[in-house]
């Protein structure tokens, strides 16, 4: 079996198309990882990602590159705050926010603390969603390290957080603003009249064709004058074909339907 034919039964194992991740970072990654746990062949890595139910989740994780934590790059966070947020909110006191390759709850639930400046907590009701059901699992347990608040700052991890011994556990009241669920950016249906999305550090890893269908996607996505707030990595070129208009670094607001 060639790479060909293991991205073919990838898919059918995972519905994950590797055809749309750039071919050589991600080839090399999965090599290494095949290489790590001992194996040399992939018709036989496939084989025991079909048994072996850890093997699968430590591989999905891998591919979906799950590298998150809270109030990551503080300065775009603080220009959705100081900025972002409360131009969005003379439109509306209940945003529809979609964060949308959530990984293990760091983004939304930063999102849930951010937007709470301004609005109640009982107020706020975040969409947060990735294609890693481990992920999934430890977002909605909302337990974490220290090195992942390491960012946040102090007011915040007072005030949204209880400590226990070396871990800090998100407050049910912010558990409660966000809705966790799983959804393939690459072929699912995405969600519609979002006031803003977040889909930070994920765009880099896809081909330039899976991303141009995914920014029409994200236009279909949101509401008129809505906003997309991408990585600090990453940069849409030419996005007047999406009808994307940057607004500042990293944001992007919808000017019209494709």
């Amino acid at each position: 079996m060639d790479y060909e034919g293991f991205k073919q039964q990838i898919y059918k194992l995972t519905d994950i198309n590797l055809s749309l991740y750039k071919e050589k970072q991600m080839k090399r990654r999965i090599d290494s990882l095949i290489r790590k746990n001992g194996y040399e062949l992939y018709q036989d890595y496939v084989q025991v990602l079909k048994s072996d139910k850890n093997l699968y989740n430590e591989f999905i994780n891998y591919l979906t590159i799950n590298v998150s934590e809270f109030y990551r790059n503080p300065e775009q966070w603080e220009v959705l705050k100081d900025q972002i947020l409360p131009m969005l909110l003379k439109s509306s006191s209940r945003l529809k926010i979609w964060s949308s390759a959530c990984s293990t709850g760091d983004e939304p639930y930063t999102l849930a603390m951010v937007l709470n400046q301004y609005v109640p907590l009982s107020s706020i009701k975040i969409l947060a969603t990735d294609i890693d059901d481990e992920a999934l699992r430890k977002a909605k347990a909302g337990i974490y390290s220290e090195k992942s608040l390491e960012k946040l700052p102090d007011a915040y991890i007072a005030k949204y957080f209880t400590r226990d011994g070396n871990t800090f556990i998100v407050n049910d009241d912010v558990k409660n603003c966000v809705e966790f669920s799983k959804i393939n950016l690459l072929k699912d249906k995405y969600p519609s009249d979002c006031d803003l999305i977040v889909c930070r550090n994920v765009l880099i890893y896809f081909t330039e064709e899976a991303k141009a269908e995914m920014y029409a996607k994200f236009n279909k996505a949101l509401k008129d004058k809505g906003v997309l707030f991408i990585g600090s990595t990453e940069q849409i070129i030419m996005s007047g074909r999406y009808k994307l208009t940057p607004i500042k670094t990293f944001f992007y607001i919808k000017d019209g339907d494709i």
